[in-house]
């Protein structure tokens, strides 16, 4: 038996974006709500609550990075995952949404095949169980407590968003061990189809400037991935 129909509430101000994403999302089986500005965004999600959130970046009035910080603040809105739609090569704009709190990003142009995809796997997250992580992992001055959700360096709390914090869970649960950049993909964002790995990348760079002091211990092995290292330098 099929369970109940998913939404996505698509966010852009060009009617013939939105045209074409809901067409190929309503043929993948998903229900669609529309939105051609941030503001109409954040009440259609509040009144809505749509299973996931297709949110532009250049938007009229309200824009994509100011709505996706009201919805990730927004205590009825946090949990609905969030995938930006950027400029190619505006990469301070995925970095950006990515602090802010959304779980992916699509550069536009894009494919609609690509964003379907990432839309399924996202929405697989949020219904399978979380990859087992042990409850506490202790590296010199880092400390990551998944019971609490928290991660500390040099005792002080570091802000991490639920992608970042899962990503530096897994890396550290595999202490030493390389992982590159298609398995994190699959065990992260459980993208079970190769996409695009730049998304590693992006929210490495990321994790590695929140992190700090603590931030040697992800170590980048040259043309294969990322390690966490047995200890910091």
């Amino acid at each position: 038996m099929k369970g109940p129909v998913k939404t996505i509430l698509v966010v852009d101000d060009e009617p013939d974006a939105i045209e074409l994403v809901e067409f190929n999302l309503r043929a993948a089986g998903y229900g669609v709500i529309a939105a051609e500005d941030g503001e109409e965004a954040i009440r259609k999600a509040r009144e809505g609550l749509p299973d996931l959130i297709v949110l532009d970046v250049m938007l009229p009035e309200v824009d994509g990075m100011a709505a996706c910080r009201t919805l990730k603040n927004d205590p009825i809105t946090s949990d609905i995952p969030v995938i930006m739609l950027t400029a190619k090569a505006a990469e301070i704009d995925r970095v950006l949404g990515l602090e802010l709190g959304a779980d992916d990003y699509v550069t536009k142009p894009f494919s609609p095949r690509e964003l379907v995809l990432r839309i399924k796997n996202l929405l697989s997250r949020q219904d399978t169980k979380a990859v087992p992580l042990p409850a506490k992992i202790v590296a010199g001055k880092l400390t990551i407590d998944s019971d609490r959700h928290l991660v500390l360096v040099s005792g002080e709390p570091v802000e991490l968003t639920a992608t970042e914090f899962k990503l530096l869970s897994i890396l550290a649960s595999r202490r030493g061990r390389v992982q590159n950049r298609e398995q994190l993909l699959r065990d992260v964002w459980e993208y079970d189809n190769y996409i695009d790995t730049r998304t590693v990348d992006t929210h490495m760079r990321r994790l590695r400037s929140k992190l700090g002091a603590a931030a040697d211990y992800l170590g980048t092995v040259r043309g294969v991935g990322y390690r966490f290292a047995e200890s910091s330098n």
